[in-house]
């Protein structure tokens, strides 16, 4: 008598629709499939066939809980001193084998190095919220204010599927050239199955393999959580390109009654030049529509010289630019314009003492 084993994989029309039903996504096959498995034994008895004698096993597919969070750009979003709605962006990814909810949250970092900006991390942005897509309106990958939806979790975030996240805040109008803000964006993994509404953290179960579906954490550790917590994280970070302007008043006699322009003094019935000086430090953003306004002091009369702009100093000397400047009811006003970094203009004006 002789014995003869084959196993075969899917023999069975019940495994071969089981195995049909149970799609492979990036981190495998789905949660809850099941896999049938049929050994079939064949074997004689005085050389007739006998009746095979089949076993079979079937398994339950557990969920393999992972997910990732990664900043889009690898660089540093630059922004200005009362900007509002500056926005990093994320993208959030699905890489489970269920479905699952990923809830959202943006938090500063404290202190340290920046993850982009080249630089310490002194300030923080504030009214961070997190942002998706709208579904139908607006341009994906992009932030569209107004139309894009806030949200603080991703519903029913399907295997392998992903989400741009945008985080979007104010900076403060105190902010200064070169501060920075660092933001952590951390993705928690939670149980899916009800749409619309946020599911409970989803954590490991205990002790040995069971016949149901059991989970396993496989995430790895982002910038700011640990390997297999369920969570994934990454930071971006705002950097502050600010001008740097310094102002001053510069004044120089012209001529006094007593001596005309040959040294002259401060005397009543003097003509004083007024020039204001207005400098854009190296490494300054460039600041734009400049405008300088100066009351005159009482004891002083305004002359016809005119208001001179955008002009060029040589020590106490200004000249140059365009007498295009104003003086209304005692006040000067000169428009500087543009001033980039490491560029300085003038706005200059004569009065009388009285």
């Amino acid at each position: 008598m002789t014995f003869k084993i084959k196993h075969l994989v899917g023999t069975s029309a019940v495994a071969l629709a089981a195995l049909a039903s149970a799609p492979a996504f990036a981190a495998g096959t789905a949660s809850g499939s099941t896999i049938s498995n049929t050994a079939t034994l064949n074997y004689t008895v005085g050389g007739v066939a006998q009746t095979a004698i089949n076993a079979n096993n079937v398994i339950t597919v557990d969920r393999k809980v992972n997910l990732t969070v990664v900043e889009v750009g690898s660089a540093t979003t630059s922004v200005v001193p009362g900007q509002t709605s500056a926005v990093t962006k994320f993208t959030v990814t699905n890489t489970s084998n269920a479905t699952i909810d990923i809830d959202l949250a943006a938090t500063h970092q404290a202190g340290g190095a920046a993850p982009w900006a080249g630089g310490t991390d002194n300030f923080d942005v504030t009214n961070v919220k997190t942002y998706i897509d709208h579904a139908t309106l607006g341009t994906a990958g992009t932030y569209d204010v107004g139309i894009d939806v806030e949200v603080t979790y991703l519903d029913e975030l399907a295997a392998d599927a992903s989400k741009t996240v945008y985080v979007v805040a104010d900076v403060p109008i105190a902010r200064v050239n070169n501060d920075i803000s660092a933001i952590i964006l951390t993705g928690t993994a939670e149980e899916g199955g009800s749409g619309g509404t946020e599911g409970a953290v989803i954590t490991a179960t205990a002790g040995a393999n069971t016949a149901g579906v059991d989970t396993v954490l496989a995430d790895a550790a982002g910038t700011n959580d640990a390997a297999y917590d369920g969570k994934h994280s990454a930071k971006d970070d705002y950097k502050v390109a600010a001008p740097v302007l310094t102002v001053a008043k510069l004044s120089r006699p012209i001529s006094d009654p007593v001596n005309g322009t040959t040294n002259p003094k401060m005397i009543p019935g003097a003509v004083v030049e007024y020039c204001i000086t207005v400098a854009n430090a190296a490494g300054g953003a460039t600041a734009n529509s400049i405008v300088i306004t100066d009351p005159l002091p009482a004891q002083t009369t305004y002359t016809a010289y005119g208001v001179w702009e955008g002009g060029t100093v040589a020590g106490s000397v200004c000249s140059g630019g365009t007498n295009t400047g104003t003086h209304v009811s005692g006040t000067v006003t000169g428009n500087v314009g543009t001033l980039t970094a490491g560029q300085t203009k003038t706005v200059y004006f004569r009065v009388t003492i009285n």
